[in-house]
């Protein structure tokens, strides 16, 4: 039986490491390098890693954090990917197959696809046909409004009239792999997934789905599996304070009968 999976999310911001809260709140959090490094090492299965920088400033002008100041975003993946094992899906900015191509050579092995996605629906099939579904996963930011479920256009901060049932469609109907499926609600709120939404999603489409959005306890993972039908779920945040976080999460799910694979003891130093 295929394993169910645990993804942390790590969000870079202008060469730093951030936590997220509704879209629109960022705290410096580090050293991005060496976060993966650690979450590598605390056993994850797979990471993603967003780029949501709105300009090309990914030098941090500091000389102190050991850590070698980086001019682009592929320096910055290519140290990434020396740093881990584990599987790397990698968005941000991505306009064209060129742009997917060089993330795959700077070290990637799949690419997540936002604003474009919402904008040129097309270029996920380009994408799927020229570099595989396996390798393209396409991120929905879902918001509510007026009782019903839209998706969020992170790029322009606003909502957009698509609405999630049929975009989520669309986007299976265009060859994309997977879904990433994050609440905007719920994002760095801690108060759980968005279960409903999560529900609607599954329901509607075959591919992988991945849930992500208000992971503020152990339980709230666990929760996902037992209720829905996603594939893996991810979080960010609950992952950057937590010593060996994955580990525990990981171990937690383990222990309560989630089909994880068996946390690995080796990497606990």
């Amino acid at each position: 039986m295929k394993k169910n999976r645990l993804i942390p999310i790590v969000l870079l911001k202008n060469g730093w490491l951030v936590q997220s809260r509704g879209f629109s709140e960022y705290q410096n959090l580090g050293n991005p390098t060496n976060a993966v490094r650690r979450i590598s090492e605390w056993g994850s299965d797979e990471l993603i890693y967003l780029d949501i920088s709105k300009d090309e400033q990914y030098d941090i002008r500091r000389d102190d954090q050991n850590y070698p100041n980086r001019h682009s975003f592929f320096e910055i993946i290519n140290d990434v990917s020396k740093n881990t094992f584990m599987p790397i899906a990698v968005g941000g900015k991505i306009n064209s197959l060129g742009d997917i191509e060089k993330r795959l050579q700077s070290g990637a092995d799949k690419i997540t696809i936002n604003s474009k996605a919402i904008n040129e629906p097309e270029f996920i099939e380009q994408s799927a046909n020229e570099f595989g579904s396996q390798c393209i996963v396409v991120s929905i930011d879902a918001k509510i409004n007026l009782d019903n479920y839209v998706v969020y256009d992170h790029k322009n901060s606003s909502l957009t009239k698509l609405d999630i049932l049929e975009f989520s469609k669309q986007v299976e109907n265009m060859g994309a792999g997977e879904i990433l499926l994050n609440s905007v609600d719920r994002d760095g709120q801690g108060n759980g997934y968005d279960i409903n939404l999560l529900n609607l999603v599954t329901d509607q489409v075959k591919i992988p789905v991945i849930a992500c959005g208000g992971v503020g306890e152990w339980h709230h993972l666990q929760e996902a599996f037992e209720k829905t039908n996603v594939d893996a779920v991810a979080a960010a945040n609950i992952f950057n304070y937590i010593e060996h976080s994955v580990y525990y999460a990981k171990k937690y799910l383990f222990e309560n009968g989630i089909n994880v694979r068996k946390p690995d003891l080796i990497n606990i130093k």
